[in-house]
């Protein structure tokens, strides 16, 4: 956290990519809700700069209309009334820096005064350098009195070099703890309770080791294509897309030691812990514990090379090697076109070591946290069932938040994220460190898959639960995926 408060100054929030689809969807719906919660700084303002040549009209107008389709809470028109005079615009370049002298002094009158500023960067990563040193030239990052920091949208880099090399451009500029790397997941309420989940229950906590647990499942499927983002999409794949980031974000919360304290640096010190004690990959090993997959008619959507190779789904078994977690697999997948939106983690724990009941084959133990849609925690158990002399079934003990706290209880992600970065929490933010130790495990993997084209990329009909192929990793460990029924939706 910086050691600069939020000091009663007025607070100004720059959004750079302000007239883009990010903008429009979820950083201004989620300021939005914040302002309606009366959690943003009393004396706040929000100036946009972009390429497109709006005034301050226009661009409240087009921020309405944003509202009106993307916001997923109800509010009035008065209530947009009153926010928006906070809204300003301003149009310029991204490589000009007479531009950002302009916004500068723009900034100037509009603060009258010191005041803290938060930047947001809702643009490619491939501008990060470029706006930053324009920012730095005109004297915009400088911290007397009041606060400076920069929230970078995610990816953070394409591979381990690059994630490096832009490291050391933004750190030219920017102290560490003014750097806020966002990766949208962990604002999520159902992935931050993973931590409360284990660390708040003493049930949970005891058996949360090797000596229990058999191995562990996380999912993030999606359901659609490519949408809007094919063009994006096919430089870059599932593995830089979702694996990088977000499933690599789950494993560290399932898999951390309990931090001394829930500070940033406390946390993530036990994410990049954990990150370091996974087994990186030799090119045999990325063979045997890796599967790709591309799903069938993909080469023929539009803006998609038509002999493209760009991988839309992968399954991993990565091993930890630490105290807790030696000879666990986890088992991570992820893909687009797939059968459902789901996101959930799978602990499945060993099987009873004696067989006491006869004729009867015991099931084991499972907790299932569900990320979305249906948010929630799963416990399945073993109870006997009536008028029976051994027989046992498969039981569920079900919490949901819809139904404990109410259908709009889980609010946006971004909220969380950017009410933290206003007040210089940075726990759910990525640290330089994490983000390259999350790229040399990824690495590898990459190098091979796209330099010796290993494994072969495996086909799957869209609607189906992925490739064959996906099925055998686990099978070869005498495992299942164990999302509901997928076996029997499954097509090559």
């Amino acid at each position: 956290m910086n050691n600069l408060p939020n000091n009663g100054l007025l607070t100004t929030i720059i959004i750079f990519g302000a007239s883009g689809d990010l903008t429009q969807r979820k950083l201004i719906p989620s300021l939005f809700n914040l302002f309606r919660k009366r959690r943003t700084p009393k004396r706040f303002q929000i100036v946009g700069f972009g390429g497109t040549a709006f005034t301050d009209e226009q661009f409240r107008e087009h921020l309405y209309r944003g509202m009106k389709d993307h916001a997923g809470y109800e509010f009035t028109d008065e209530e947009w009334t009153v926010f928006a005079p906070n809204l300003h615009y301003l149009s310029g370049k991204y490589t000009e820096a007479s531009d950002f002298q302009k916004l500068a002094d723009t900034l100037t009158l509009f603060e009258n005064g010191e005041a803290n500023r938060l930047f947001y960067m809702a643009l490619p990563p491939t501008l990060f350098p470029t706006i930053i040193d324009n920012l730095d030239a005109s004297g915009q990052l400088h911290e007397n009195g009041a606060w400076r920091r920069v929230v970078l949208e995610k990816p953070f880099g394409t591979d381990l070099a690059s994630a490096i090399t832009l490291n050391k451009q933004v750190h030219k500029a920017l102290n560490e703890n003014q750097i806020y790397r966002i990766d949208h997941y962990l604002g999520k309420e159902t992935v931050q309770n993973i931590l409360f989940t284990r660390f708040a229950n003493t049930i949970f906590e005891p058996i949360w080791n090797r000596t229990y647990i058999d191995h562990v499942q996380i999912t993030v499927a999606e359901k659609v294509g490519l949408e809007h983002r094919a063009g994006f999409y096919d430089s870059v794949g599932v593995l830089r897309d979702m694996f990088q980031n977000h499933l690599l974000q789950l494993l560290t919360l399932v898999a951390m030691e309990p931090p001394a304290s829930f500070s940033a640096s406390h946390l993530r010190n036990e994410k990049v812990k954990v990150l370091s004690a996974v087994q990186p990959m030799t090119p045999e090993q990325v063979s045997a514990n890796t599967v790709r997959g591309q799903y069938k008619g993909y080469r023929s959507e539009d803006q998609v090379n038509p002999n493209s190779v760009t991988p839309t789904y992968a399954a991993l078994r990565l091993y930890i090697n630490n105290w807790r977690w030696k000879g666990v697999p986890f088992y991570l997948r992820s893909g687009k076109n797939l059968a459902e939106k789901q996101s959930q983690i799978i602990i499945q724990f060993k099987e009873p070591p004696l067989a006491m009941f006869p004729m009867q084959t015991m099931k084991p133990n499972m907790l299932v946290l569900y990320l979305q849609p249906d948010e929630g925690l799963h416990v399945r158990f073993e109870a006997k069932a009536p008028d029976t002399v051994s027989e046992t079934r498969s039981v569920d003990m079900e919490f949901h938040y819809s139904e404990a706290f109410g259908e709009t209880a889980i609010p946006e992600s971004y909220e969380r994220l950017l009410l933290d970065a206003i007040q210089g929490d940075a726990s759910l933010f990525t640290r330089a460190d994490e983000v390259e130790t999350a790229w040399s495990l990824i690495d590898p993997i990459l190098q091979t898959w796209e330099t010796h084209q290993t494994p072969s990329l495996a086909g799957y009909k869209p609607g189906s639960w992925g490739p064959t192929e996906a099925y055998d990793l686990l099978a070869r460990d005498g495992r299942r995926w164990l999302n509901a029924e997928a076996s029997m939706m499954l097509e090559k």
